[in-house]
């Protein structure tokens, strides 16, 4: 299934002959001002894979830190794996190539190793990421993905990226992009934790030689919208139990489930002690037990559901079962 590279990351093998490490680091809600250092820090304890994102609105810190880390020799430009996503305002053809140059001008690359449509959905172009109406709802697009698709298509063959995928896609809007592609997406990245296993959509992306990315893997506790009473997936006694069995953290065993089914990782922190502890999950395995036990926490508990954009036709929580 995967290999062990030389920073003991094993690595996933793409529909596209391309290798990518199956663990990474998250940088969604990582403050300016700190996400540089984090990053700095993670490619330090071993780390190889960042994920980022336009709209998380740090990557040229994330740059800075990837700039030190080349020049200091701690790492070459080859051995880093760096994703980024499109924006639903940038989902009209002519403007996807400038928006995958003003990140890559951020981040200080040439090229991306991963570049997605971050959401199935557009929404209105030339103003603010969040763009709304004058009565506050949120101003959408009618841009369809299909098309956004074949311009991610032109920017690979061009080589501003060496892989194209998606995220957020549901089952029917992956089956259109297949049937309408030349270029197959190589990852659809996903929430996905114990309370939402999402175990049919993920079967059905194997099928279609599709990995799965999971975001949100430890139940993204600092969510802006959290409210106190919402379960904590770390405190869930069950899981406790499971890693104690392990001497091993609530977190470390969320993590190892995921990459034991196979999903690419991509925990968040900026807090170096837990950066590195969730990286120390490479000596241990889950049994085959303890995998379907943790199974069975699923909870359809969906913690990134985009509700600002429920009545727009292509979210993909809506109109589809998986």
């Amino acid at each position: 299934m995967f290999r062990v590279m030389a920073s003991k990351v094993p690595t996933v093998k793409f529909n596209n002959g391309q290798t990518f490490p199956i663990f990474g680091l998250g940088t969604w809600k990582s403050k300016p001002g700190e996400v540089t250092q984090a990053v700095k820090d993670a490619i330090d304890i071993g780390y190889r894979h960042i994920d980022c994102a336009h709209v998380y609105g740090n990557e040229a810190e994330v740059g800075a830190a990837l700039k030190a880390k080349l020049a200091d020799g701690t790492v070459k430009r080859e051995e880093l794996y760096i994703t980024s996503k499109l924006w639903n305002t940038f989902h009209r053809p002519d403007l996807v190539e400038p928006a995958l140059k003003t990140t890559l001008k951020n981040l200080g690359l040439e090229y991306l190793d991963l570049y997605l449509i971050h959401w199935p959905f557009a929404l209105k172009e030339d103003g603010e990421l969040f763009p709304t109406n004058a009565d506050g709802t949120t101003a959408y697009s009618d841009v369809d993905y299909v098309d956004t698709w074949k311009a991610m298509e032109a920017v690979q063959e061009k080589g501003l990226t060496r892989s194209i995928g998606v995220s957020n896609f549901n089952k029917k809007q992956i089956e259109r992009v297949l049937q309408n592609c030349t270029i197959k997406p190589v990852t659809n990245q996903i929430e996905v934790h114990p309370y939402l296993n999402q175990k049919k959509l993920i079967e059905y992306l194997k099928s279609k030689d599709i990995v799965v990315t999971a975001y949100s893997p430890l139940g993204s506790p600092d969510r802006p919208w959290a409210k106190p009473e919402d379960p904590q997936l770390l405190d869930d006694a069950k899981i406790k139990k499971i890693a104690g069995k392990y001497n091993k953290t609530p977190a470390q065993v969320v993590l190892k489930y995921q990459v034991q089914r196979g999903c690419i990782t991509i925990p968040k922190s900026v807090t170096k002690s837990r950066i590195q502890q969730n990286f120390e999950i490479w000596d241990f395995n889950l049994s085959p037990e303890d995998m379907a036990l943790i199974d069975t926490f699923d909870c359809n508990g969906r913690i990134c559901p985009y509700v600002d954009a429920y009545t727009h036709k292509d979210h993909p929580f809506v109109n589809d079962e998986y």
